[in-house]
């Protein structure tokens, strides 16, 4: 009899060996990617405390299930260039991208790289999309399936930005569409559907969704404007001598003709009415995001599936006297980005310096894909998993060849392409007011930040979109100051 059973044990072991195996495999399947992209979208979110009146409850609640990282910038202040080096993982200054064309399939420099989604592709990812994810169209090669954007975008007469001459694009206020009815709604509500019907087959899915607000322009409902009642909206401290100390390219680099001037917005009582706008399609957007993260919540899906939310850039409302984006400054390099999931430390702020540039090895890092040759952010693997560790880089922001701004956890040093520098001690000037780079005691500080500098700074690429910039010399800078006397002369007339 003991002979018979001797076996028993020997098969229990291979049973469980067996069980043991398969439910390591279970738990070894790669994570899904939920890849939420907000458009102009700067600090003011609640969990980043930019603004003390702004409503985003659903942002604030994806950040308590993941680090939020408080001190991240993007590559470049301008749609294009800061979604492709965040696509190619590829700095601007590496690339050539720095304005809003090329395409970057055109170049023939980038017009072979593989694009983050590309790469999850080639790993058997399954990748669908709709929105805005890259500037314009989506890329067709980056993606299984592109979901068209739907639904209402804006009306035919302008709000309240009347200007003559203004960009077409630069409007805000309240409008009388449904928030059901709105471009981002459909792309949220296309999302949340696809939720119930992914992954496809046995792929994991890789799910790209893209809101154009608070873009320009800065439409929202009813609804949303109640919540910042007119009377009660809080404007962004600015100093009036602001510019005082700040280097004469840095002022004319910032010059953006298709924005309305910080001077007209406050002439004809409307800082207040777009800041307002704003916060409105903040927390529109805000209610979308919710939308998407229930939709993944009710799949099913959440426990295995890396989220991350991220802005391609900040926004400026008047802060340092400015609208827009387009400067290297704090405003308008600082962005959102949280990421939340599996092996990611929960409600943890993280104070060190990133870059949306180390999303790409990141996000392959998480999903246990295979390191990537050539990119040139890292990995944030070791501050999701421990947001206090030990992080000794700094991130850099690019507005044009030769222009750049290194962003360490306590200061911001900027070098321009004429060799002027701003330096700001974040400690203590949050507001980027008091431009320390000719203090000799601080000749260390911005030594060891100019070691960041990119080793490469490559031309523009043909077909840039910034010709009447005045990083194109004397005949760019004409170009600009004949925009603005044309546009001056058209303001006075009104």
């Amino acid at each position: 009899m003991k002979r018979f059973l001797r076996p028993a044990p020997l098969l229990r072991l291979l049973i469980l060996g067996t069980i043991t195996a398969s439910l390591q495999v279970q738990a070894a399947a790669p994570p899904n990617v939920l890849f939420i992209a907000i458009d102009d979208l700067n600090d003011w979110v609640g969990c980043l405390d930019g603004h003390p009146q702004v409503k985003t409850p659903h942002i604030d609640a994806l950040a308590e299930r993941g680090v939020n990282f408080t001190n991240a910038h993007c590559q470049a202040p301008i749609c294009n260039p800061s979604r492709v080096s965040l696509a190619l993982g590829l700095l601007p200054s590496t690339t050539g991208m720095y304005f809003l064309a090329p395409n970057f399939r055109i170049p023939e420099k980038t017009r072979d790289a593989e694009t983050l989604f590309q790469y999850f592709r080639r790993h058997d990812y399954y990748l669908t999309t709709c929105g805005k994810i890259f500037h314009g169209k989506a890329d067709p090669a980056s993606f299984d399936h592109i979901e068209p954007s739907r639904g209402w975008r804006r009306g035919k007469e302008k709000l309240r930005y009347k200007v003559p001459g203004s960009n077409p694009l630069w409007d805000w206020g309240q409008v009388d569409i449904p928030d059901e009815e709105q471009r981002d709604y459909h792309t949220a509500a296309w999302a949340a559907e696809q939720l119930k019907t992914l992954p496809k087959g046995e792929k994991p899915f890789f799910l790209a969704v893209g809101f154009h607000l608070p873009h320009v322009p800065i439409y929202a409902s009813k609804k949303w404007f109640d919540l910042y009642p007119l009377d009660e909206v809080e404007l962004p401290p600015v100093l009036d001598s602001d510019h005082d100390d700040i280097p004469e390219i840095a002022r004319q680099l910032t010059i953006n003709p298709t924005a309305p001037r910080h001077e007209w917005m406050v002439e004809h009582d409307e800082w207040r009415h777009a800041v307002r706008a704003y916060l409105a399609a903040n927390s529109f957007v805000d209610s979308l995001v919710g939308m998407v993260i229930n939709a993944l919540d009710a799949s099913g899906a959440a426990d295995n599936t890396v989220i991350v939310l991220w802005s391609d850039h900040g926004f400026h409302l008047g802060e340092k006297q400015k609208w827009a984006k387009r400067s290297n400054w704090e405003e308008s390099a600082r962005v959102p980005l949280i990421l939340a999931g599996p092996g990611i430390a929960a409600g943890q702020p993280c104070a060190k310096p990133v870059g949306l540039i180390d999303l790409y090895p990141t996000l392959a890092d998480l999903c246990g894909l295979p390191e990537k040759p050539g990119l040139e952010g890292v990995s944030l693997r070791p501050l999701l998993e421990n947001p206090d560790a030990e992080w000794d880089r700094p991130t850099i922001t690019t507005f044009g060849p030769n222009n750049h701004s290194i962003r360490s956890e306590h200061w911001r040093y900027s070098i321009y392409a004429d060799g002027s520098e701003e330096l700001y001690d974040h400690r203590v000037d949050p507001n980027e007011w008091k431009n320390l780079a000719g203090d000799p005691e601080l000749a260390d500080i911005i030594a060891e930040h100019r070691k960041w500098l990119p080793k490469v700074n490559a031309d523009p690429l043909p077909g840039s979109a910034g010709s009447d910039s005045p990083l194109y010399g004397e005949g760019g800078k004409t170009k600009l100051r004949d925009n603005m006397k044309r546009a001056e002369q058209k303001n006075a007339k009104k």
